[in-house]
């Protein structure tokens, strides 16, 4: 069996968003026993990851380490859409578009202390927010 479909997700502003209630329920609707579930995030300035869902100063000091690699700036040949938009495709490029987790009885195995999250590096602009797509592919 293969299943696929899209996920939009509204985001606010930079930062981590825990979407791991929002893939388990897509799992669960599909009552898949023993399978894989691949999830692809379809744009170039954020990404996806499996980090610690219990402690948040984790997510602190990953948003810490990422904007010290990619500062913002105008030290960026791409400028044209603000100064956060190389940064974020660089971010995106050190971190993943693309996570598998697999499925046991109906619901992602993950590990007692993990989440699934959608890692947005753009700041906002005038309050508008992001409207993100993941393309979620399941696999029995």
């Amino acid at each position: 069996m293969f299943i696929q479909k899209e996920i939009e997700i509204t985001i606010s502003d930079k930062g981590f968003y825990d979407i791991t209630s929002i893939v388990n329920e897509a799992v669960s609707k599909h009552r898949i026993q023993k399978g894989l579930c691949s999830l692809f995030i379809k744009h170039t300035s954020a990404s996806l990851t499996i980090q610690e869902n219990a402690d948040p100063r984790v997510l602190e000091d990953l948003t810490t380490f990422l904007d010290k690699i990619a500062p913002e700036g105008d030290n960026y040949a791409h400028d044209d859409e603000g100064l956060d938009d190389m940064p974020a495709h660089i971010k995106s490029m050190v971190t993943n578009t693309e996570i598998s987790i697999p499925i046991k009885s109906t619901k992602l195995d993950l590990g007692t202390w993990q989440g699934i999250f959608l890692i947005e590096h753009r700041k906002a602009q005038g309050g508008a927010g992001f409207r993100r797509l993941i393309t979620l592919s399941l696999i029995a």
